[in-house]
């Protein structure tokens, strides 16, 4: 029965679960959308990170390479992706080293919006992170000016 609410109503599934396993009644747990859900939590946390990574990157490319335009809104940017990466490994601490793991495609994602947001060229910017994932996530550090 569990099954076929998963398809046809998610957030109904979600609280009937719960209820089978506050319950125990485990022979009626939809076992196989259960462990998915449960992966799927995993990789959201993961996701998440290397979001914020990629938003934290562009801002910091942003404000190295755009000095004339920094702004109030591009520090905030900056400051609240530094806190959600540091919440989300706070709350997953198996997740610390996961920054180090993305960074590379987070970077070349970052790099890759910051050349279409400033509409500089994407050669401009440098093809490998070229800062230390510890300033990245340090609050009092900014990349100087380039150029």
């Amino acid at each position: 029965m569990t099954k076929a609410v998963y398809l046809a109503d998610f957030n109904q599934w979600i609280h009937l679960t719960a209820q089978l396993l506050r319950e125990r009644r485990w022979q009626e747990l939809d076992i196989e959308h259960l462990v998915e859900e449960i992966e799927d939590l995993g990789k959201s946390e993961r996701r998440a990170i290397a979001s914020q990574l990629t938003r934290l990157l562009l801002h910091l490319l942003k404000w190295q390479y755009q000095p004339q335009r920094r702004s109030d809104s591009w520090l905030d940017s900056i400051t609240d992706a530094r806190t959600q990466i540091a919440l989300t490994i706070q709350d997953s601490p198996s997740l610390k080293h996961y920054p180090a793991e993305t960074l590379a495609s987070s970077y070349q994602r970052g790099r890759r919006q910051a050349a279409t947001q400033t509409g500089l060229a994407i050669d401009l910017f440098p093809e490998t992170c070229p800062y230390d994932l510890s300033d990245i996530l340090n609050e009092a550090w900014l990349p100087e000016t380039s150029r």
